[in-house]
């Protein structure tokens, strides 16, 4: 994933979950976000940043599921 700016449905699309649940995501301050406008957007390099950070949490940050 490179610097691309994502949309809530572009974002839920990539993590394979509902968009329902990246705004619920946004409203526990659990994943960096900003609004343009209206609009929530995902940095697309803080958003790896904070799948490593999750998978790093879990145990998982050594590549193995």
């Amino acid at each position: 994933m490179n610097d691309n700016l994502f949309t809530v449905k572009e974002l839920a699309d990539y993590l394979k979950v509902n968009p329902a649940t990246v705004y619920r995501m946004v409203r526990k301050g659990g994943i960096p976000a900003f609004k343009m406008g209206k609009e929530w957007r995902f940095k697309g390099e803080s958003i790896k940043s904070w799948i490593l950070e999750k998978e790093q949490e879990n145990g998982n940050g050594n590549g193995s599921h």
